[in-house]
């Protein structure tokens, strides 16, 4: 039995170094607050809400079953594969730990951090991207809520930088290549539409003054 509670401490301990999901659940009967209180916090940031340094996303207030999905294509190797997505090849190995029971837990104990919206740090023309953003609006929302219908997650209210970064991978065929992975196949030619980073930009920009 403890050695099966180390072996699970060390997983997420290294999966939260990497950049990837956080500890172990609050309900978990170990002592939790080392890992918890640093090395989430390391990568996530602050009440998760993300750390630009190392571009780990915001996790706080995201939708679990998006956030579940994300790690199964972790693991499955459908997502962080190529080497270009120098993030998501960080995150692949560590999610490739995971076991079906981890997953879950690791999305209940996400559940339970606070939403904070998130600060914005780029600039770009949001009245040109409002234009751009209505091709994205028929899955995301015209305000940015998400929709499990479709399984397109909530934009309004994620970190700006990290939108950026995954429109370009996914712009460039870094995200969203890999067999099986519909959902990012479907993005690849939407992000193509957009021109240039200048237009990723912008219409990230956009993304900024929807509410959440």
């Amino acid at each position: 039995m403890f050695k099966e509670i180390s072996t699970m401490k060390r997983s997420f301990m290294v999966l939260a170094l990497a950049g990837g999901s956080l500890s172990l659940p609050a309900s978990a009967e170990m002592d939790t607050a080392y890992y918890n209180d640093h090395y989430c916090t390391t990568c996530h940031g602050a009440d998760g809400i993300g750390s630009e340094g190392v571009q780990a996303p915001r996790l706080a207030g995201m939708e679990p079953w998006y956030l579940k999905r994300q790690l199964e294509h972790f693991r499955a190797g459908m997502r962080g594969m190529h080497r270009e997505d120098f993030q998501g090849t960080e995150m692949q190995p560590m999610a490739a730990k995971l076991s079906d029971e981890s997953i879950a837990e690791l999305v209940a104990w996400v559940g339970s951090w606070e939403y904070v919206p998130t600060p914005v740090t780029l600039e770009g023309d949001a009245e040109a991207g409002r234009a751009l953003y209505a091709s994205c609006s028929s899955c995301h929302g015209a305000n940015g809520e998400g929709s499990p219908t479709l399984g397109a997650p909530a934009l309004a209210g994620q970190n700006d930088w990290y939108l950026v970064t995954q429109l370009q991978n996914f712009k460039a065929g870094y995200r969203g290549s890999a067999p099986g992975d519909t959902y990012g196949a479907q993005m690849i030619p939407m992000a193509a539409s957009l021109a240039d980073d200048t237009a990723i930009r912008n219409v990230v920009s956009y993304i900024n003054t929807l509410g959440r």
